[in-house]
């Protein structure tokens, strides 16, 4: 699992969080989240992407274990992982981008690079 940042949640909702963001990071490129989400997301998305760079039998199964869209999976192996080939991990960027209006909290866009 990722780092000790337990988000306000159980453990289980914070995992199903988690790998739904990722999903959606991967499937989009890019989302707004605030920071504290969004290094949690990277650490998690950098992960999967290093997994995925080994592309055996192995690596597809941990990588199916947590992507929660089989498209989105086909595409990590097919398109995201061969691009970061040559790249020894820094797949992602945060960007803070502020506050959110209605309570403060300090935002973020991680996309990646």
């Amino acid at each position: 699992m990722s780092g000790t940042r337990k988000l306000g949640r159980a453990t289980d909702c914070r995992r199903a969080m988690l790998r739904a963001m990722v999903t959606y990071l991967l499937e989009n490129g890019k989302i707004e989240t605030t920071v504290t989400r969004a290094k949690e997301v990277r650490a998690m998305a950098e992960k999967m992407i290093t997994v995925a760079k080994n592309s055996d039998l192995h690596s597809k199964r941990q990588v199916f274990a947590f992507v929660t869209k089989e498209a989105v999976a086909k595409k990590l192996f097919d398109e995201i992982a061969p691009k970061y080939a040559e790249r020894n991990g820094g797949y992602t960027r945060i960007i803070k981008i502020g506050p959110r209006r209605g309570d403060a909290a300090e935002m973020a866009i991680i996309e990646l690079v």
